[in-house]
């Protein structure tokens, strides 16, 4: 196994295939990278951009090249000492083009008695499948086509023997009902991903199923193909805890970690075996470390409200078809009490009997809200807290998807006072971390989990880790900002204030920005947030609108100069806390990941925006400009990049940094704050990793208007010092001294 320092995230797809993201090994390697980390490789939906609704789990995807191609990969990495880490998907399987995944197909033509059957976690007991793919309640456009059923471009078998007459006819004989997509949160009878029913719930808790499903993954392992696992969405399955336990007995010396959304506060659970999780927890803290907590905007709505009356919204609106399983159970008119008791969980879901105080505590909210209900829910506490009793697991399996598309999904595109902390795992009331809070979540992640994952960018983020951090300079002038906007809206307005918000701060975040990429992404956002329009009733006059001021925004002179302006005020800033944030995270405790192209300045919105193409011929170009330039010739100095729009700079940290963790592992085995003193003291955060010690500039606006560093210095621990980044000695603790030439340090010992 290559030893594990750092990975680097290729979003491996059909158009960046096996054998093109091979030919990265070479810039991996001088990059620093230790580990290629890859999107799923298994057979997936044909065209899929992203490779997570897997068809079949028994090959590497045909699209992606193959196992052949595979193998290539791995030879290209091993050429160059570097390492595979997968991702994988055990909770669910796509079912878009049923055609494409054998199992699902076979279970439509055959229904209970498919020797697949077991494979989904279908609730057989109400009937056919129910498949909801109509465009309307008619069956007018079926056709027969030879043995299959077809509705336009979708197929469907039909069963031996029930071919003949007329479509609708032979449609009434299958195992399956075809039904207007708009009736699937009520009606649908296997479970999904969250709410998608393209995607299917898989039993791998069978430990058949879990062994079919998990023969090609456990093959990689077995053959030294893959060092690493990553564990997709583990809060979907019957019993994480016991498919984790299932999975480290077969892959025990793998690095394992799990894409697992720990809420503020909530710990990993201690028994499961694995190496931590996905990063999201530590995204949350270290781009807090880069937001002044001084002076929030007040929000029209506590966020818990908004959160809890988002997951009511959604219990009710999408997750009824879930609720009617969990009534079928408990076999009784038991929906209204499960539906309160899912809205007032604070987290994804409990492993009971692990988490038996959250359950406590959701039922005393859920008894205080509604005491209408307290009986109800007294009655099904006994069964809710069984593990062995069907009502519990699956009762844990709906909350994590309420918390999902409630929160995540939805109150995320509401609660717009500052869209940067709207992430995956954050807290938006959570305004600011400061340097005592994140040294104790880095000390606690160095003794709990020290192999856990690191990140700042992945591919479900909302926004990339550099508008985060250019946003973050806005919670350095609220009030110059608040004032920017009341201009801007009275120029370009819309009809949703909550929106305005999240409209302008990413107009600020990403300038400058082409206006299809905003359009798309202000459509998606605007229905994720079903409050003005929704995917489901999309509201033309007001889609309009948006697009209207968006065009506003480029066509008038006035006001795109403006706009410009502003974005040039505050990205300097904004690179400042890009650098600082990224040295952080790629030092801090765990293995840092870096999605791709993130290397430079990069400012993806959400997916499928942040799936761009990287020109990855650019970065390998400029890091060996770089390196070329790093080498003194005739006892010149070393030419180093500024901090501008190329950002070199930030390449110039992550492959030092990157390299330092892979060349000098000794010098990341402690964790130790270092402190600051001085008049611009709280502007800096510092840790000693044990011989490595990191400093980043935080809230550089206020360090500017102070004067800067002064006579602030940093309290050194004894001995000399050089910057990994520069190259040069140290020769004072005076932080003025220390930060010289860029707004991060990289201190090892001389």
């Amino acid at each position: 196994m290559t030893s594990l320092s750092g990975t680097y995230r290729v979003q491996v797809r059909p158009d960046f295939d096996l054998d093109t993201t091979a030919e990265l090994a070479g810039y991996l390697r001088d990059l620093g990278a230790s580990h290629l980390y890859s999107a799923p490789l298994l057979a997936a939906t044909p065209g899929s951009p992203h490779g997570y609704d897997v068809v079949d789990p028994r090959l590497v995807g045909p699209q992606l090249g193959g196992a052949a191609a595979l193998d290539r990969l791995v030879a290209a990495l091993r050429g160059q000492g570097l390492g595979l880490v997968a991702d994988i998907v055990p909770n669910h399987m796509g079912l878009f083009q049923p055609a494409a995944n054998p199992m699902w197909w076979d279970v439509l033509k055959h229904g209970r008695g498919s020797r697949y059957a077991g494979w989904f976690d279908i609730d057989w007991e109400t009937g056919p499948l129910v498949v909801p793919v109509l465009g309307s309640p008619s069956l007018a456009d079926l056709r027969v086509d030879g043995d299959e059923l077809r509705y336009f471009e979708h197929r469907f078998p039909i069963a031996e023997g029930t071919g003949e007459g007329t479509p609708q006819q032979v449609h009434g004989r299958q195992h399956y009902r075809l039904v207007c997509w708009r009736e699937g949160n009520e009606r649908l009878n296997y479970r999904r991903f969250f709410a998608v029913t393209e995607l299917v719930g898989v039993r791998v808790e069978d430990p058949a199923v879990f062994a079919a499903t998990h023969a090609e993954i456990l093959r990689w392992v077995r053959e030294g193909l893959v060092d690493g696992i990553r564990v997709d969405h583990p809060d979907g399955l019957l019993d994480p805890g016991g498919y984790l336990a299932r999975l480290r007995e077969a892959a025990p010396d793998t690095w394992l970690v799990v894409e697992k959304i720990l809420e503020r506060g909530e710990p990993l659970p201690p028994q499961w075996p694995v190496d931590g999780t996905t990063g999201y927890d530590a995204l949350a803290e270290v781009c807090g470390l880069f937001i002044d907590p001084a002076s929030p905007p007040a929000p029209e709505t506590p966020w818990d409200e908004e959160a809890r009356e988002r997951k009511r919204d959604v219990t009710q609106r999408l997750f009824g078809a879930e609720l009617h399983r969990l009534a079928r159970v408990t076999g009784g008119d038991a929906e209204p009490a499960l539906a309160e008791l899912a809205i007032h969980f604070d987290i994804y879901r409990t492993y009971l009997p692990y988490g038996r105080e959250v359950f406590d505590e959701a039922v005393r909210r859920a008894r205080q809200e509604r005491p209408d209900l307290a009986e109800a829910i007294d009655a099904l506490v006994p069964r809710l807290t069984d593990p062995d009793d069907e009502l519990c697991t699956r009762f844990q399996q709906l909350t994590g998807a309420v918390m999902a598309k409630g929160v995540e999904d939805t109150a995320m595109y509401r609660w717009n006072r500052f869209i940067a902390l709207n992430e995956v795992g954050g807290d938006p009331s959570r305004y600011g971390v400061e340097p005592e809070e994140f040294h104790e979540a880095a000390a606690r992640r160095h003794r709990q989990w020290p192999a856990g994952m690191t990140t700042l960018s992945t591919h479900d983020t909302k926004r990339g880790e550099d508008v985060r951090a250019r946003l973050a300079v806005l919670s350095e002038i609220t009030a110059e900002w608040a004032e920017v906007q009341r201009g801007w809206r009275a120029v370009a307005p819309l009809p949703d204030p909550s929106f305005e918000e999240l409209f302008w701060q990413t107009l600020v975040g990403v300038w400058p920005v082409e206006q299809g990429r905003l359009r798309r992404y202000f459509e998606k956002a605007a229905r994720e947030a079903n409050r003005s329009t929704s995917w489901e009733a999309p509201d033309a006059a007001f889609e309009d609108a948006v697009e209207a001021a968006l065009a506003r925004v480029f066509a008038d002179e006035e006001l795109r100069e403006e706009v410009a302006t502003f974005a040039a005020r505050i990205t300097p800033f904004g690179w400042s806390n890009s650098l600082g944030q990224k040295l952080v995270q790629l030092t801090m405790p765990g293995v840092p990941d870096v999605y791709q192209g993130t290397e430079l300045w990069e400012d993806s919105l959400v997916d499928p925006d942040n799936r761009r193409p990287v020109d990855f011929a650019e970065r390998r170009d400029l890091l060996a400009a770089l390196d070329v330039a790093a080498v003194p010739a005739g006892g010149a100095g070393v030419a180093l990049p500024p901090v501008d729009v190329s950002g070199a700079a930030k390449l110039l940290v992550v492959s030092r940094t990157l390299r330092l963790r892979r060349d000098r592992p000794e010098l990341f085995g402690g964790y130790r704050p270092v402190a600051a003193a001085g008049p611009a003291e709280r502007h800096v955060v510092a840790f000693d990793r044990g011989g490595a010690l990191s400093v980043a500039t935080r809230l550089p606006v206020g360090l500017a208007a102070g004067g800067g560093w002064g006579d602030t210095e940093l309290k050194l621990p004894g001995g000399a010092w050089t910057d990994a980044l520069t190259g040069r000695a140290v020769a004072s603790a005076a932080l003025g001294d220390v930060l010289a030439t860029y707004p991060v340090a990289l201190l090892v010992r001389s």
